[in-house]
This record gives C-alpha cells, structure tokens and sequence, in this order.
C-alpha cells in the first residue's frame, strides 16, 4: 500500500518564553497545536506557513528557518502527515480578524503549560516542534525547493 500524507505546514512562535498556540475544535474535543494547516494545490510551502498563521491567530507570520519536517502516522483514523515546521516572529495582530472555523483562540503558553495538556495537545508534533526549536534546530528556507507550474507552461521556483 502506498503511503500519501497530508502536507502541512505548522509555525513555531516564541516570545519571552512563551509559544503561540491555537484551541481549536477537532472531532468532539478541544486541543491546542501550533498554527497549522494543509497546503493548497499551487501554493509554495513557506507561503502556506504565512497563510495558516494568519488564518488561526490574526497574526501576520515571518519564517526565519524551518524547525524540522516531521511525518505522523494516526492509525485509529488510517491517515498520516509530513509536517514542515517553521520558526519566525510575528507582527500586526488584527484582534478583529474573523479566525477560521473550528478556531477558538489563540494563546501564548510556555513550554511546560503545554506538556501539563498533554492529552490535549492536537498530536506529539506539538511538543516535538517546540524540543526541536529550543535545542536549536535551524535549517535555511532555502533548502526547500519548490517546483510549480506557472501559466505559460514551464515552472517557477
């Protein structure tokens, strides 16, 4: 059987020891989990982070470096996910901005409040991005090629 996971793209947020989260609706419960999203046919990796970023939070996002890419299988539900995390700051928040459906709030929370929610953290890549950031893992933007069609026929960058 070939495997096909969802691509998603997630953001790793921290400012004075605090990290940006989302409550959102998933299924019948609540949890929390980075800014985060699915890819949309045509739409580059890095541009997607930017996007979800601010769909969920009303917060424009700035990516700095990508964190990790990370790949979950959730048997109980026969899917999987290659998730590319990216790290970078935030700017102009739009508190009147609408957030997408399913959104709560966003939240800023440590590290440690976030792992005292364990069962309600979205999947194990919540925590594992944020390791993964505090010890310091940093990969240039530049590493992830993408090779789109453009309207006359050949491929952007």
């Amino acid at each position: 059987m070939t495997i096909r996971p969802d691509l998603t793209v997630a953001a790793v947020v921290e400012r004075e020891g605090q990290f940006l989260v989302v409550e959102e609706r998933a299924g019948n419960r609540m949890v929390f989990n980075q800014p985060a999203g699915h890819v949309k046919r045509g739409e580059q990796i890095v541009e997607a982070a930017i996007r979800e970023t601010l769909e969920e939070t009303a917060w424009t996002f700035h990516p700095q470096a990508l964190v990790g890419i990370y790949f979950w299988e959730q048997p109980e539900r026969n899917r999987s996910f290659l998730r590319f995390a990216f790290s970078g700051s935030v700017s102009d928040h739009d508190p009147t901005r609408a957030l997408d459906r399913g959104i709560e709030r966003a939240v800023w929370m440590s590290r440690e409040q976030l792992a005292l929610r364990g069962a309600r953290l979205r999947s194990p890549m919540v925590l594992r991005c944020i390791d993964d950031f505090v010890a310091g893992r940093r990969y240039p933007l530049d590493i992830i090629q993408g090779l789109l069609p453009d309207l006359a026929g050949g491929a952007r960058v």
